[in-house]
Parts: structure tokens; sequence; C-alpha cells
């Protein structure tokens, strides 16, 4: 099993939800870009929360916490998708993404041009704000046109009835949902908790 986290934004819970289930399958974890907070990178919190875990090195480390396309450019790196080549492992892998699929990695590619380019199958994590129903529709629509597969639909946190009614059915019979509790602070007790509470359950 390998699954790349995606979300339909920026700071919605990719890495409390890849955290919980890198526990749940006993997975191995991959951030192919992570933009700032080198001193505390995602890799980092991983380890942190989860038990004997193997985090693969990224393919960039950039200082600038921003979008890949503008850290890079303040480096004066131009980040190449031939640059992203699938950790070697037989085990469950977990890749995150930064952001949401149109986040820019370069002036011309985009966070869903490295998920065509990985081939690998997506879960789409969505938090309930304002919005988030037309940015997690267009987000399966995205999906959808590049034939990339939805998973998972991640859940995380509470949802109004009405608002989890919409997203789910937007999507396809043959994606799984996941709901995760609200983790305000997470830590390891919680993430650990949440992993041997994660139930997967389909319309």
């Amino acid at each position: 099993m390998k699954l790349f986290i995606t979300g339909i934004g920026t700071e919605i819970g990719k890495t409390v939800c890849s955290a919980i289930l890198v526990q749940h399958f006993k997975a191995e974890y991959w951030k192919p870009i992570q933009s700032g907070d080198l001193h505390h990178t995602d890799s980092h919190k991983i380890e942190a929360w989860t038990d004997h875990t193997t985090c693969h090195p990224e393919a960039y480390r950039l200082q600038l916490a921003a979008s890949p396309h503008q850290s890079a450019r303040e480096e004066n790196i131009t980040i190449d998708l031939d640059d992203f080549q699938l950790p070697k492992t037989d085990n469950p892998l977990i890749v995150e993404g930064a952001g949401g699929l149109m986040v820019p990695i370069s002036d011309t590619t985009f966070m869903i041009d490295l998920i065509e380019k990985l081939s690998l199958p997506t879960a789409l994590v969505v938090r309930n704000y304002l919005g988030c129903i037309n940015h997690s529709l267009l987000s399966i629509m995205a999906l959808e046109q590049r034939k990339i597969k939805l998973e998972y639909l991640i859940l995380n946190g509470d949802f109004p009835e009405d608002t989890e009614r919409v997203i789910c059915n937007f999507i396809q019979k043959e994606t799984k949902i996941i709901k995760i509790p609200e983790i305000s602070s997470p830590d390891k007790e919680s993430i650990q908790h949440a992993a041997k509470q994660l139930k997967i359950t389909k319309l």
C-alpha cells in the first residue's frame, strides 16, 4: 500500500492525518518537499508521534516557509519533477504533499503533477470551514480529470451534517471514508489513540 496524502488547502491537518495513517498501517513516511521549519520538520513530527517509523529523506529541503516554487526561487533552485523517485521499500508508504493540489512547485508544475508522476492513489484531507465544500469538490474534480484514484476521503475534525453529505455525495462509490477526531494539540498519545480507533467505511 502506497498512498499520497493531499488536501483541499494548507493548514488543514495533513501531517496529523499522515501520522495516524502511518501508525495504523505500520507504514513508512516520505515528505518529498519540506518548505521551512527545517528545525522541526514534518518528518520530525511523524517520528515523535508514531512507533518505529522509517522517515525517508526529503528530495528538497527549503529554508523559506512558503509555497515550494517561491522557497526554491529564494535559493536559486529549480525543482524538477525528474528528481523525485519513490523510496524503495516493500512496506506500506505514506507520502505527504505540501498544501493542496494546485500548489506550485515551479512556475509550470504543480503538486498534482508530482502525484501523477509518482503514479500514486490519493487520500484527500478535508477540514470544515466556510468554503470547504467548494474547495473539496474542485479538488475531487481535479483528481478525476487527471484520472488519479481517490482512495480515501479523510474528514478531519467535526463537520455539520449538511456539509459532510454534499462532499460525500460527490465522491465515487469506490472511495473509502475515514473520519479523524478533532485533535487540537497532537502528541504521541492522541495520535496513537486515533490510529487504534480508526475506522474505514464506504458510502
